[in-house]
């Protein structure tokens, strides 16, 4: 089948159809934010991967589900991914190589409470390995506790739709804080919990690919028992957006708890938007996909911001890529002075710390990410130097990775990955974004 990645299919508004019934230098030396405020440390340079993408064989997990079921809208599964829950030392040492001091992976709760109410704890000491691990490398453990996947039986009692969502996620994010400890650098919540409403507005669903998502969905809830299979960023997007924010702020809140001077906060994927013509609904969207998170994240210690591309609004909504524009495989605009744009929109409208927790392009050429690389991070700088908090800089992706609809097609690592073998190998653009790292921090 066509390859699609998870904005693609947002795009298409398919996310709607849930099944249910009708009715730093040394990572030591980084301290945590001090008044919402970054304190005197080292720029967090860095690179970033997600559990599911990476690990390989998440087998309790929402995701891996639906990509065994059919229909499926996946274009393959994601197996073994890159290995990396056995090579995850390879990959820290990876990171340290290229002169960065930070790396952010994510927690699989799925391997952690396979079955609901039933911990593992050797999962626990898996991620408490890593963030020590990080520590004795130099590299600041950014941790993010929901990158999209959820546990099979949380999809399959609702998911976030569930009235007891937040409480359970809160609990979750506390037992994995508790058991971390004093290591991990920043905690995001939610990776992109506005990714639906980012997808869906201003564009007409593809009914075709609508009612695959309906069948895959209703498949999945029947293999789990269930009369519905609800994941994050599904259902009704507007009704979406009040129990995650409540389940933000109580994972929040029990995470201080346990660490009071923790950083914790959110990410948000922002595209540069950009008013066309005199009639543009720019503000109708900036006040239905990212306002209502900016509320609450001027609550955070930092908000993290992930930037693609540019998104051009004109007075009928979303326009087309301009004609003739450098495209990335996943058919962005190759744009890499949004982030820029993005960093200032972000603090202006919360006034928090800003981290850049993704940035980057998927391409089979490494010589067009050797371009991308240093005007994005001269557009970062740029409005460092402007006096806007930006905090760091982390690439998406540290390793080619499975690219969720779209397989393992789209490249955005900085590292390739054989699929026989799992050999990791740097690219020429890792060692670009090496010597920038190395030149700041050097400063």
């Amino acid at each position: 089948m066509r390859s699609l990645n998870r904005r693609a299919v947002l795009a298409a508004g398919t996310l709607a159809a849930t099944f249910a019934p009708r009715a730093g230098a040394a990572a030591t030396a980084v301290a945590p934010l001090r008044d919402g405020h970054a304190s005197a440390t080292p720029f967090l340079w860095g690179a970033a991967t997600a559990g599911h993408q990476v690990e390989g064989n998440n087998v309790a997990s929402d995701i891996w589900l639906l990509e065994q079921i059919k229909p499926t809208l996946f274009s393959e599964p994601s197996g073994d991914a890159c290995d990396s829950f056995e090579r995850w030392r390879e990959d820290i040492e990876i990171v340290q190589s290229l002169n960065l001091n930070t790396y952010r992976f994510s927690v699989e709760w799925s391997r952690i409470e396979p079955a609901e109410g039933q911990v593992s704890l050797s999962a626990l000491d898996h991620y408490r390995r890593m963030v020590l691990a990080c520590r004795e490398a130099g590299l600041a453990p950014i941790v993010t506790l929901s990158h999209f996947t959820s546990p099979r039986w949380f999809a399959a009692k609702g998911g976030w739709f569930h009235p007891d969502a937040p409480t359970v996620f809160a609990r979750h994010a506390e037992r994995v804080i508790r058991h971390l400890g004093e290591s991990v650098s920043h905690v995001i919540t939610f990776n992109e919990p506005n990714l639906q409403l980012l997808g869906e507005w201003g564009r007409t669903p593809d009914p075709a690919v609508r009612q695959t998502m309906t069948d895959m969905l209703a498949a999945a809830a029947k293999a789990s028992g269930s009369d519905r299979f609800s994941l994050m960023n599904t259902g009704d997007a507007a009704a979406m957006v009040a129990p995650v924010l409540e389940a933000h702020r109580q994972a929040r809140q029990a995470i201080k708890g346990v660490r009071p001077d923790l950083p914790v906060g959110m990410t948000l994927a922002i595209p540069d938007d950009q008013a066309v013509g005199p009639d543009s609904r720019i503000e109708e969207k900036r006040a239905t996909v990212y306002a209502p998170f900016f509320v609450e994240a001027r609550q955070d210690d930092f908000l993290g911001v992930q930037t693609y591309s540019r998104s051009l609004i004109g007075a009928e909504g979303p326009l087309p890529v301009p004609e003739g524009a450098e495209r990335t495989q996943m058919g962005d605009e190759f744009y890499p002075q949004a982030i820029g744009a993005s960093i200032r929109y972000a603090h202006a409208q919360t006034g928090r710390p800003i981290l850049v927790t993704e940035n980057g392009l998927a391409t089979q050429d490494d010589t067009v990410r050797a371009r991308f690389i240093p005007a994005a991070t001269a557009a970062v700088l740029a409005a460092r130097d402007e006096g806007v908090p930006v905090i760091g800089y982390l690439h998406w992706s540290l390793l080619d990775n499975f690219e969720w609809f779209s397989g393992y097609g789209p490249k955005f690592g900085l590292v390739s990955v054989d699929r026989a073998t799992f050999k990791r190998t740097i690219k020429p653009s890792a060692q670009i974004l090496a010597r920038i790292a190395r030149s700041d921090l050097s400063r």
